[in-house]
């Protein structure tokens, strides 16, 4: 069987920083449910911190240097992604941004992506406490159309939140609304 690379994309700023630590979460989940399939599998991690100058660069020049030449490879050629983000005013970061921005447009069709964010967003509870509105997410296609029927898999953290009804295929307008 023929092994699958898994790309985490992690923004965070800081080290150690806790966007990296639930990249890793998410990874050791992934990773356990191919162990236990048998398919053979390999993480790749990219911090982005660490190509901060050479994405400002390629965003100057519109030339990856070779190193982030190797990291965009590396996402395009994995068979799936992980990618992570601190918010900040309720949005992705800037250096997650410049790095989607970077990578070519077509790269992530058709590719299993796993987005996650830390911090506060405005679908976000205090712990111990109830979410005020049900969650959201909608899907869409490459072409930014909503999709319907796509199963949408709303997964609580191992201590905290809490959730019910999980898996929720999305609605005709690509909206999965977790249960009050």
């Amino acid at each position: 069987m023929k092994e699958r690379t898994i790309a985490v994309v992690t923004a965070g700023l800081t080290t150690p920083s806790s966007t990296r630590l639930l990249a890793d979460q998410l990874a050791a989940a992934v990773r356990d449910v191919l162990d236990g399939r048998g398919i053979p599998r390999k993480v790749v991690v990219i911090e982005l911190r660490d190509h901060a100058h050479d994405l400002t660069n390629n965003l100057l020049t519109g030339f990856p240097s070779e190193e982030l030449r190797g990291v965009l490879e590396t996402v395009v050629q994995a068979d799936a992604l992980i990618a992570v983000t601190p918010t900040f005013s309720a949005s992705y970061n800037g250096l997650f941004k410049t790095f989607f921005d970077v990578l070519d447009d077509k790269a992530l069709v058709g590719k299993p992506v796993l987005i996650a964010a830390t911090g506060g967003t405005p679908q976000s509870a205090q712990v111990s406490t109830a979410f005020a509105t049900s969650l959201v997410a909608t899907v869409k296609d490459s072409g930014g159309n909503p999709v319907s029927g796509a199963t949408v898999h709303f997964v609580a953290p191992a201590s905290g939140a809490r959730g019910s009804g999980l898996p929720i295929p999305s609605a005709a307008l690509g909206s999965s609304i977790t249960p009050s």
